[in-house]
Parts: structure tokens; sequence; C-alpha cells
């Protein structure tokens, strides 16, 4: 019985929307803020970055939010919760606890067996394999929202998953077919073994 691939997968970004329901004077909170970028004339939103936990928010003036670099929900939460509070500076009452919405979560981690991308991108459907270009294989998983990014030494990449839960069912999708696919090779290079 083959070992089971050993997983370490983290999450690296989690990116969320939210509402503050809320109109925000953007010039104002700009003004008041150092932590702050904001150039309308090239983007409509204001660039707030908060220095614990290490996150960046877009914030535009209908009081929708974008808050990205947190490593987990809890995370989330509480660069939501400084955002609002740098906000509430400049005499702006928030009301609402906002609801988050996941975006995307972005996972890195190895699978714990060195993969045949040549093979795997023959393969496979909904590949892109271009090794002169990028290391890389990029894979889009059947039936779920999540792109892989595989490398030869099985670290990989996820993008596209709106939880946890899905992040984990999709890397276990992945490892499934992964195996399938190696199994279907072993098969068909063993007879031929004796002739080079």
């Amino acid at each position: 019985m083959p070992k089971k691939p050993k997983l370490d997968i983290k999450i690296q970004n989690i990116v969320v929307s939210a509402s503050l329901e809320k109109d925000i004077p953007l010039i104002k909170l700009a003004e008041a803020l150092p932590n702050t970028e904001y150039n309308p004339e090239q983007f409509p939103g204001l660039v707030m970055r908060i220095k614990d936990p290490k996150t960046s928010a877009l914030i535009f003036s209908s009081g929708k939010i974008v808050c990205t670099g947190a490593k987990s929900i809890a995370k989330v939460k509480e660069s939501i919760k400084k955002i609002i509070l740098n906000i509430e500076k400049i005499k702006v009452k928030i009301i609402v606890n906002p609801k988050i919405q996941v975006q995307n979560m972005v996972a890195s981690g190895s699978i714990g067996m060195d993969l045949n991308l040549n093979f795997l991108a023959l393969k496979l459907e909904n590949t892109e394999y271009e090794p002169e270009q990028f290391p890389g294989l990029v894979y889009k998983l059947p039936e779920t929202r999540a792109t892989f990014l595989l490398f030869s030494n099985g670290k990989i990449v996820c993008t596209g998953t709106r939880s946890e839960a899905k992040l984990r069912e999709a890397v276990e999708m992945l490892i499934k077919t992964l195996k399938k696919v190696h199994k279907a090779n072993k098969e068909h290079k063993e007879p031929k073994e004796d002739k080079k």
C-alpha cells in the first residue's frame, strides 16, 4: 500500500469584500491618515495599509471595501475592525457589522510527490505549460473554482477557492487525479521495460 503523500498547504492570502453601508469622504480620509494613498485621477479607490495584521484595503466612496493580505479569516476580521477604527477617526460612524465575502484564497505548499509536468500536460485537460517561459504547469481543476500551479518537485499554489473547506477538497481532488494519471502511466510503461 503506497503511503499517503504528506499534505503541507498554508493559506498565503485571502481577498474579501465587504460594505460599510455608508458614504466615505476619501479626500478627508487621505488627508487625515498617513497610511493611505489616494489618486482619484488614476483609480477611484483609496488604498489603506494596516501594519498588524499586515493587510491592505481598497476603500471606495460608496463604503465598499476590498481587503487583501490576511492569512486567516480571524486576521481578515481584525483588519476590517482596524479599517473601521481608522475611518471613525474622521468622524464617520460605521454602525453595521460588515458582512465579509471571501472572493479568493491563495494557498501554497507541497503535496509530497514528484510530478512529471510534460506528461501531465499531455494527459490532463485544462492545462497550460510553457517551460521556456515559466517552470510551473497551470491546471484548472474541473467542476471547481480552483486553479493550481504545479511544480515538478511537488510544490503547488492554489487559487480560486472561497473557503478553507473548498481549498482542502480541491487539493484532495487534485491528488486523486494526479495518482490516477501516475498509475495509468506506470501500467502503460511496465510491459515495455526491457527495450530502451
